[in-house]
């Protein structure tokens, strides 16, 4: 069986890969994947609160800062999946890994398709932006969205 599993690094992304693991585990035929997708987007703002109001400052940037600040961003994303790779490694499951640019439910789908997945694993929350809003809003599109594959949400 091929298993794609997400992570964004939440602790339901990490649960999603402790689950991948449990379906994997002790048959050396299973292949997984884990994926990571960065929406590609910096947050050059700050917010700081003061009493009850909250103010929002935005910081002057320069190429050079903003090209830093990219840079850190892959190497958080790199060690994300490293982390997972190395909890899979712990269980005696041999992972790829996958980083990907895009909108997360729809990478993820796509990724699923192209490459001919059996089942996706992935947290029912992440670390969206707008988490208390659309909570789950990732891995119900990919329910939605999946053809084709099994998908797994894990709490």
């Amino acid at each position: 069986m091929k298993i794609l599993v997400c992570t964004d690094g939440s602790e339901h992304g990490l649960k999603a890969v402790e689950k991948a693991a449990l379906i994997a585990g002790g048959n050396k035929d299973n292949q997984v994947t884990v994926l990571h997708v960065d929406e590609g987007r910096l947050d050059l703002t700050s917010y700081s609160r003061s009493g009850k109001e909250r103010t929002r400052t935005v910081s002057v940037m320069t190429s050079e800062n903003i090209k830093k600040m990219q840079e850190e961003d892959k190497a958080q994303r790199e060690k994300i999946l490293q982390e997972a790779l190395e909890y899979l490694k712990n269980k005696n499951i041999k992972a790829d890994k996958i980083l990907k640019e895009g909108y997360p439910s729809l990478t993820i789908v796509k990724v699923a398709a192209e490459e001919s997945f059996d089942m996706i694993v992935i947290g029912s929350r992440g670390l969206s932006g707008f988490k208390k809003v659309f909570l789950g809003s990732t891995s119900n599109a990919v329910v939605q969205e999946a053809k084709d594959c099994i998908v797994s949400v894990v709490k």
